[in-house]
């Protein structure tokens, strides 16, 4: 399984920045947030992260 779709993260930036009372100028900050939620979750669940396999010996 690779990292969370550009959708996921749109979505969840999206839930942050509502939650937050829809400030303006921070569309980056949330978007970064909600992209290492996605992430932790991913690698929570015993994934790595994308690119964190291009290293390993197969």
């Amino acid at each position: 399984m690779s990292g969370p779709t550009e959708e996921e993260i749109r979505t969840r930036a999206s839930q942050l920045w509502q939650e937050a009372g829809a400030p303006e100028g921070l569309a980056d900050t949330f978007w970064h947030q909600a992209e290492n939620e996605l992430l932790r979750q991913v690698s929570d669940l015993g994934q790595p992260p994308p690119g964190m396999t291009d290293n390993l010996l197969i």
